[in-house]
């Protein structure tokens, strides 16, 4: 589990942009209920399935959820998504200590 002590600034920044989107914060409320497939959560959120998978992505590169692709009965390819475990903890003080870690630009925050 990402915990708020080992996360850098990169990574706070990519949790924090992926999670600064109305649609990947629903994405986050209905995997709260547990994995889903792509076609099944596209459903449940009315969103295409491109529009959906391209928020997937972000949230993912973000480490907020994880993919997994399984096959059915049938044989069919299906991919799954659920929660990756993650806390944050937001305080002056942890935004300073991951500013110390942001990669590029000035450190000497």
């Amino acid at each position: 589990m990402r915990t708020p002590n080992d996360v850098s600034g990169d990574a706070l920044l990519a949790a924090l942009s992926a999670l600064s989107n109305p649609h990947r914060l629903r994405v986050i409320a209905v995997l709260a209920g547990g994995r889903q497939y792509v076609s099944q959560l596209a459903r449940e959120m009315n969103m295409s399935r491109p529009l959906l998978t391209v928020h997937l992505r972000k949230l993912e590169a973000a480490g907020l959820v994880n993919g997994s692709l399984e096959l059915s009965e049938d044989g069919k390819a299906m991919k799954f998504y659920e929660l990756a475990q993650f806390a944050f903890v937001l305080t002056p003080q942890t935004v300073a200590e991951a500013a110390k870690t942001l990669s590029g630009g000035d450190h000497d925050v």
